[in-house]
Formats: C-alpha cells, structure tokens, sequence
C-alpha cells in the first residue's frame, strides 16, 4: 500500500502538471477569449474509460465531465475502428457535440501519453475558439434549428501525426471557419499545453515509478468518491424537488422548463429530470455530457472539499433524461447547451438541495454567460473580425453572506478581457463598464450585483448576436429572499433603441459606426426574508449607491432619514409589510 506522504506529493504533481497546462495554454494562445478570459481546461485521463485523473484548477469547471466523456468517445471509437489507431506524437481534434462534448466552438485535443510502447493515460484540453464558422461570427446563432447551421462539426481525427500537423486538415478546417489566419497560435498553444503536461509527467514517472503513480490515481479515485459519501450522508434523505426556466430555445418564444427531483437515499444521490420540455427548435438543447458534467459542478460548488477526480461522480447518479431538451440528439442544434443551459440545470440542483442543507448551498446565480458576438470588416486593418465578449453577474446570497458582485459564470472561472485589450484588438469603444445596482436580489443577505457596460462601433460594419438567459426570470430567490434583476440587451442603432424579440437572443443585427450595444447582467438571489436584514447593513448598501432609499422602503422595509436611519419608521414598516404578505 502507498505510505501518505508519497500519496500527497503524487496527488500534488499531478494537479501541478494540469495547472501548468493551464498557463501555457493561456500564454501562449492569440485569442483574448483564450488568453485573457481563460476560457480553456486541461486535464488527464485514464486510457481504459477515459475518467478523469486530475484537472487544472484554473480551467472551466463544465468541462470537468464533458472531457471525461469526450476522451470516453475517442477510445471507444478507437476500438471499433471508426477512428485511427494513435501512435506516438499524435493529437486528436475533435469538437462533435454529441460525442461528449459541448457545443460546436469548444474545441477539444487530446493526446496519448506512451510509457514503453503502452498508453499510460490520455492529456486533453478544451479551448474556446472564437469562430467555427456557421451562419453568424462567432457561432452563437440565436435562431439555429439544426447543428449545421452552428458551425463546422469535426469528429475525431488526427490533427498531429507523429507530432507534425497534417496539413491538409487544417487546411480544411480554416477553409470553415471565419478569420482564420488567426488560429494557428491557438492551435499551436493547444498542442503545446499537451506536451508540457508531457513532460511533467515524465519527470514525474521517472522518479516514483510507474506502478506507484498507477497505485497513487487509484487509491486518490477511491478517496474521492468516499469524501462525496461522506458529504452525502450529510443530506436528510428524502427527496427534493425544484425547478428552473430557460426564457426561450431562441426560435420559439416560450420558456423551457427544468424539473428536478433530487432523491437522497444511503450514500447517492439520484437526479431525476422526468418531465422537462421536450427537444426544442432552437439552440437551447443540452447534449447529455454537458448535462451530467453540469450536476456535477453543481455539486463542486456544492462540497468544494471533495478532490477532483472521476472518484467524485460515482455516488451522483443521474437519471438519462430521454425525450427532453437535456439529451439532444442529432441534429438539434445546441450553442446555448454549454454556456447557458448548464447553468439552468445547475441553479435546479441549487434550489432543489438549498431545503435539505441551507448552510451550504446559496441561492441562485447571474446563471448567464453573457455571450455577444460581434463580427465584421475592420477598414482601418483590412480585415475582418469576430469579438467573443463573456460578461460576470451576480452571486446569491447565502447564509451569513451577501453574493459577490460582478462574479464569474456559474459553469467556469472565465473573466471578462480586459476593457483595453478589447479596444485594441477590435474596432470597439467601451463608454460604460460598471457595476449594475439595484440588480441583486433583496434577502437577509442579498444577491450581489450584475454588470453595466456599453459598447460602441466605431468604424467599418458589423452583425451582431446574443445567445444570453435570464432576460424573462431573474435568478431564483432562496428561503424567502427575492430574484435577482433579469438580463437587459438593448442595441441602439441610429438612436432608435432596439429590444430582441426573445430578450437575451438574437442573431445577425446589423451595426454601423456609431451604433451601440448595451447589456445589464443579472444581480444574484436573495437569501432569506428582505425584512430581516440588518438594517445598518441596508443603510451601508444604501450609503455606498447599491440601492436608492426608495428601494431600501420598498424592499427591505427600512426608513432612511437623510444618512440614517429612523427606527420607529423601520419598525412599523416592517410590521405592516409583514401583515400585508399574510
């Protein structure tokens, strides 16, 4: 049996490795949505199942499944002949949603590791690219009906044989997609990540062995799941039910409904989503990897103690959803799965669990990654362009905490690029960039605030799209506190002001110079009743701009004379409010 101390230095080497995967891949990429807001993962996998061994802690939380399921694929597809057998210095492309993935500009490399003529594990790595061709720059097409219309669909095939690219395939995949002289630094930053992970792992099997690291990524797997037992068992058993709306599929304008069952029993826990709505139209379908992998960043944010590894998953079983919008199957099309409808599934299991353990679970979530592409010609370069910008929102209040404001998406720790890059890679001008007040939800411990930005065009022509959520229902409220604000799009163009029909999505608006996109994210969920909040802490929010005085009345119950605050009002206010809500 390994001693603990080897145990510990394996199981920090191999996060180390992953980790360094992450910051060469993010160095080393051209793409801002790469380099700046980190939209990427590394990690390694087994070479029997493809289940997770270690992943970076700088990557997207989302992929933390769907890479597992994607590397699954490709060995499967290996051993049935369907895909090329890999030697040596060969990388594998592939970003087929529905071979484990998530949507089409997630583009997945994985390589085999060899250890004397036998595969010891698989390093793969996920980079958002910021085109894939389709019908709209950037891929975010709001009104899609079939995956085509999204981009160019790549099965598993070898991108590098032998460690040289083959040239020929990437000749066809830049014959697909829109500015593609651009791709090659992400590609070769892709490549490169696997080959520093590489590296390390050599080093790291030339000094313990490689049966004792074998050993080592058992016995971690094996704790792995017992910690999640062991968290589990903190649930009352019994079942819980929640649910949770996407606005629309982007085509048809009604909402998409999540419903949830979370039965605990023993040590697992079992997510039903029986009666959720049907396949849709639009692009809000979720292939059933980005599902699963998104109950289990749920459960990450859940119990962030648990390690990382497959070992995590096994006692979270999760009904296949057949017949619903969350198993698509092809050819729906699915650009919001990964960004947008992972998010909706995550604030179910939130709002389902938030009644079995609400010491450890907040209310919902900004649950929106904010997508907007803007694509065209740049007259003052000569050529053309597609800028991917993500946006932060609100976190939910929860127990003894307000939410943090302007935090990352629900499903990664992407941030926003920098204001300055953006300016200077595209022909944009940001005239507001700031925090959006008024929008978290009022609770004890209230949501924290989305974000406000404006963005100008200012020279050439442009189309712009928006596959966003939470433009109809806020971010859900927990144990009595208040939705957050929902999404605010608005394009101004010739000074008329112009509203997507579907709120949050739209695709293919026309933009000239001059022309501006506004977006407010959303404020977080409150937490607990509004008129239980201490009413300093309602007067400091006041003090500090994030609430007007009326807001603190009509919200909070709280009288505020002037800078402080009147007792006797606060106190008879908050009693007639409280008679009125009876």
């Amino acid at each position: 049996m390994i001693d603990p101390v080897t145990l510990t230095v394996i199981e920090a080497a191999l996060q180390q490795i992953c980790d360094e995967m992450d910051l060469a891949f993010s160095r080393a990429a051209f793409s801002p949505i790469i380099a700046e807001a980190n939209d990427r993962s590394d990690g390694i996998y087994s070479p029997v199942d493809g289940a997770l061994i270690a992943q970076g802690a700088g990557g997207l939380p989302v992929f933390v499944g769907t890479m597992q399921f994607s590397t699954r694929c490709l060995i499967e597809r290996i051993r049935d002949g369907l895909t090329a057998a890999p030697e040596p210095g060969d990388i594998y492309i592939v970003n087929d949603p529905y071979l484990g993935g998530t949507h089409l500009m997630d583009v997945r490399f994985a390589m085999p590791y060899w250890r004397d003529g036998k595969i010891f594990c698989w390093l793969s790595n996920t980079g958002h690219w910021p085109d894939i061709g389709g019908a709209v720059p950037g891929g975010f097409s709001a009104s899609a009906t079939a995956v085509e219309q999204e981009g160019l669909r790549l099965p598993p095939v070898k991108l590098f044989k032998r460690g040289v690219l083959d040239p020929e395939i990437y000749q066809i995949i830049c014959s697909n997609i829109r500015v593609a002289e651009q791709r090659i630094g992400d590609v070769k930053a892709q490549a490169a990540a696997l080959e520093i992970g590489a590296d390390g792992l050599t080093r790291l099997l030339d000094r313990y062995g490689d049966a004792t690291v074998g050993e080592a990524i058992g016995e971690l797997r094996g704790r792995a799941a017992a910690r999640m037992r062991a968290q589990i068992a903190t649930i009352p058993e019994g079942t819980y039910h929640a649910t949770a709306h996407v606005d629309s599929d982007g085509v048809v304008d009604a909402p998409l409904e999540i419903r949830l069952a979370v039965s605990r029993t023993g040590e697992r826990l079992v997510f039903d989503f029986a009666g959720s709505s049907p396949p849709c139209q639009g692009p809000m379908n979720s292939v059933l990897a980005t599902t699963l992998s998104s109950v289990y960043l749920a459960m990450r944010h859940i119990f962030p103690d648990v390690p990382i590894s497959a070992g995590a998953f096994e006692p979270l079983e999760v009904v296949v959803p057949t017949g619903t919008f969350l198993d698509a199957q092809y050819p729906r099309p699915v650009s919001g799965c990964a960004a947008e409808v992972s998010q909706r599934i995550a604030e179910a299991v939130f709002a389902a669990l938030v009644q079995a353990i609400p010491e450890r679970v907040t209310a919902a979530p900004a649950g929106t990654s904010g997508n907007f592409a803007l694509g065209g010609f740049d007259p003052a370069r000569g050529r053309g362009f597609v800028m991917y910008q993500l946006s932060g929102g609100g976190y939910g209040g929860a127990r003894g905490i307000d939410g943090l404001t302007n935090g990352c998406s629900t499903i990664g720790i992407s941030k926003a690029p920098p204001v300055e890059i953006m300016e200077q890679q595209f022909p944009v001008l940001y005239h507001r960039y700031a925090l959006r007040e008024g929008s978290g939800g009022a609770g004890k411990w209230r949501g924290g605030f989305g974000l406000d930005y404006e963005i100008e065009l200012r020279r050439g022509e442009a189309r712009a799209s928006f596959v966003m959520d939470h433009g109809r229902f806020g971010p859900q409220g927990a144990l009595g506190g208040e939705d957050g604000a929902t999404n605010s799009v608005q394009v101004v163009r010739k000074g008329e002001i112009h509203v997507p029909p579907h709120l949050s999505k739209e695709q293919d608006i026309p933009m000239e110079p001059g022309d501006r996109v506004r977006v407010g994210t959303p404020g977080g969920g409150g937490y607990g009743d509004p008129l239980a909040r201490d009413p300093a802490a309602v007067a400091e929010d006041v003090r500090l701009g994030y609430y007007t005085p009326d807001d603190a009345r009509a919200r909070f119950g709280v009288v505020i004379d002037g800078a402080a605050i009147d007792a006797d009002a606060t106190t008879a206010l908050r009693e007639s409010l409280r008679k009125a809500a009876e």
